[in-house]
Parts: structure tokens; sequence; C-alpha cells
């Protein structure tokens, strides 16, 4: 038996699961959440057993024995949250857990409210997300009109306006000689072309 089968250095190594971004966000996400959930059940039992303390003056937190995790969310609002998360932009999952964590800190909910503060921190990023798409939506619908507007630009550095030139004809004038007036709009300038000068 050779030594290379022992320590099977002839396999190819392994590949890490080939996930998409989508799937990383909602178990980034959804991990936290868990965490959370952990986190003030711990701290609600600490706020019990400081309570208890202070109340019968006797310290029994060493006689207590907790389960390690009580509280769980319902599987409908499991899926109703990990939705959300894949609406989740990747670039946004860093955000998200930094504003849910300030949501945890400020309110210091019990177990059962963490999950609405994550929806509320969800729900956030979501709005900002659409409130981003919709300023780059008019940043390119402005990129848009400017480009024609160039080209009006163009346009213009190609004719020069004569307002004042001395051979303006007026309505007056063909009125009366009595011939019928061109099509020109008289209350235009007139346009001629750089060639004219």
């Amino acid at each position: 038996m050779s030594l290379a089968s022992w320590f099977r250095w002839n396999e190819p190594p392994r590949r890490m699961s080939q996930r998409s971004p989508t799937e990383m966000v909602i178990e980034t996400l959804m991990m936290e959440l868990g965490w959370q959930i952990k986190e003030a059940e711990k701290q609600q039992r600490e706020r019990e057993n400081e309570y208890r303390k202070i109340k019968t003056g006797v310290d029994y937190s060493w006689l207590i024995s907790y389960q390690k995790h009580s509280y769980d969310i319902t599987p409908g609002e499991r899926l109703q949250l990990e939705d959300l998360c894949s609406k989740i932009h990747p670039s946004y999952c860093g955000p998200v857990v930094i504003r849910f964590r300030q949501l945890i800190a400020e309110y210091e909910p019990e177990a059962p409210e963490v999950s609405r503060l994550f929806r509320s921190a969800l729900h956030d990023a979501l709005e900002k997300m659409k409130e981003e798409e919709e300023a780059k939506k008019l940043a390119r619908q402005w990129n848009t009109k400017h480009k024609t507007s160039l080209s009006l630009t163009t346009f213009k550095s190609r004719s020069r306006i004569s307002p004042f030139s001395s051979d303006i004809k007026t309505i007056s004038e063909d009125v009366e000689r009595g011939t019928d007036p061109t099509r020109r709009v008289w209350s235009m300038p007139e346009f001629r072309s750089t060639r004219d000068y």
C-alpha cells in the first residue's frame, strides 16, 4: 500500500460550495437575527436574575439551569423575513447588520421583539435602495437630456442670430406694398449661417 493512498494527496482539492450572492445575504442576515435573539434571551435572563437578587436579597443564580435557546420565530415569519432578505443587494448586507445592531442597542428588546426590529432594518434598507435606484434613473435621464442639449449647442455655434440686422422685414412693410407676407414668423430673429458673413 502506498503512502499517497493514506494521505489522499492525489485527490483534487475540494471546492467551496458555489452559492449565489443572494443565498449568502439571506444566510448572513438570518444568522445575525438568530444570534441577536439568543443575546436578547441572555440579557432578559440577566435582568430577571438582577430583579430576583434585589427582591429577595439572595443570589440563587448558581442553582438555576437555563435552556440554551427557548424562543424561535414561527416558520411563516421566517419565510417572510427570508423573502425580504432576498431583496437586499449584497452591498447593503453590512449596513443592514449595522442598522439592526443600532436598533437592538437603542431599544434593548426582549426576544419576541427582535424580529420586528430586524424587519424594520430590512425595510429601511429596501427604501434606501429604492431611493438610490430612482436617483440613478434621474441621473441617466439627465445625462440623456444633457446630450441632446449639447447637440443644440453645436447647432448654435454654427449659426449666428442677428436680431438687429438692418435688412429685417416687418409685416407692416408687406401690408403697405400689398404683398402676401412670407411664411417666416416675424417675431423670431433671423438665423444666418456663418458662411453669410
